[in-house]
């Protein structure tokens, strides 16, 4: 839990036994979000220093934050192993691994049904299960992008899950350019099947697509950084009338942004990705439970291909010290994963 920011200390749980319909599970593999965590870490998050107001979907300024230390709901990738079964559990078994979001613990408790609707697929590699919030997040930006095949999408920020945004909008047709700083990520998208990468430092991105293209531009720009610069260059490359996916987590100031640019004259149409809902119009068939699902199954299959994207796996006594490397900006960190051992 976070005591204060950028300070973290370990808290002692307890358990009640088990009602009849509840299954234990001991926590094998816990993913750190280098986005939401980290904004929760330095304490920038919007929600530990305005009141998110629920009924009107609006933050507001208040003495009383929404969220006020210390902060336990660090952590939402999470895949573990049932170990203890209620009298009236049937449809799940002891050695069951599950994914789910439970935070960075050493256990958890759900229901039966909870956990049926989250089983790892057997004989897969249990990290996949990680993937599972953050695959869906992918999934869902590039559900709200309506890519075509034949597509020209360029994705901005080669992170965790612009790396799987990039795989994704691939396996749906599309031709994909990857952009990002860090030669490292770079390396990474295109050893896992981007068909180009650019260096935005030291290419203008617009002027290569519009070049490459007659002046028409990309099809479709998802910005995954939360970097304000990036979602300029992202509203500089698309082509006229058309859309810019924002997935990214913005802080603060989105400063860089001039929306009477680009943004204005090419009626560009931005649209805001975010896990909390779907697309109205494929909301009575998409739900976050099959995002999540979807998110598994796809790697176990074979179409996304994510445990390359785990650059780091630390003890979980020694996630102080992996969150401040990760706070510091470590570029070569992709992927991080605490890992539980035999810890009860």
């Amino acid at each position: 839990m976070l005591t204060a920011a950028r300070r973290l200390e370990f808290e002692n749980l307890t358990f009640a036994p088990l009602r009849q319909e509840q299954v234990r599970v001991r926590t094998l593999y816990s993913g750190i979000s280098a986005g939401t965590e980290l904004s929760q870490y330095r304490g920038s998050s919007p929600f530990m220093n305005r009141l998110w107001d629920i009924e009107n979907r609006m933050f507001r300024d208040s003495d009383m934050p929404s969220w006020t230390f210390p902060v336990r709901n660090l952590g939402y990738e999470e895949v573990g192993e049932v170990v203890e079964l209620g009298t009236a559990v049937t449809r799940v078994r002891r050695g069951d691994r599950v994914f789910g979001t439970w935070g960075h613990r050493t256990g958890h408790v759900m229901t039966e049904i909870e956990a049926a609707d989250r089983l790892v697929p057997d004989g897969a590699d249990p990290r996949m299960g990680i993937f599972s919030h953050i695959g869906a997040v992918a999934l869902n930006g590039v559900h709200d992008a309506r890519i075509r095949m034949g597509d020209l999408v360029v994705v901005f920020g080669l992170g965790v899950p612009g790396q799987i945004v990039l795989q994704a909008a691939r396996a749906s047709g599309a031709t994909v350019i990857g952009v990002d700083p860090v030669a490292s990520r770079r390396a990474m998208a295109e050893q896992l099947g981007a068909d180009r990468t650019l260096d935005p430092a030291a290419h203008s991105v617009a002027d290569i697509v519009k070049g490459e293209t007659g002046g028409r531009g990309a099809d479709i720009c998802i910005e995954v950084s939360g970097a304000a610069p990036a979602l300029a260059e992202a509203m500089r490359t698309v082509a006229y009338a058309s859309r810019v996916v924002a997935m990214g987590f913005f802080q603060g100031d989105a400063r860089g942004l001039f929306l009477g640019d680009e943004f204005h004259h090419n009626r560009i149409e931005l649209i805001s990705s975010q896990i909390s809902g779907v697309a109205p119009e494929g909301s009575h068939r998409w739900s976050k439970l099959r995002l999540w699902q979807t998110a598994v199954r796809l790697q176990h299959e074979g179409r996304l291909n994510l445990l390359p994207l785990i650059t780091d796996t630390v003890p979980f006594t020694e996630a102080p010290a992996l969150f401040a490397r990760l706070d510091a900006g470590d570029p070569a960190i992709l992927q991080s994963v605490l890992s539980f051992g035999d810890e009860p």
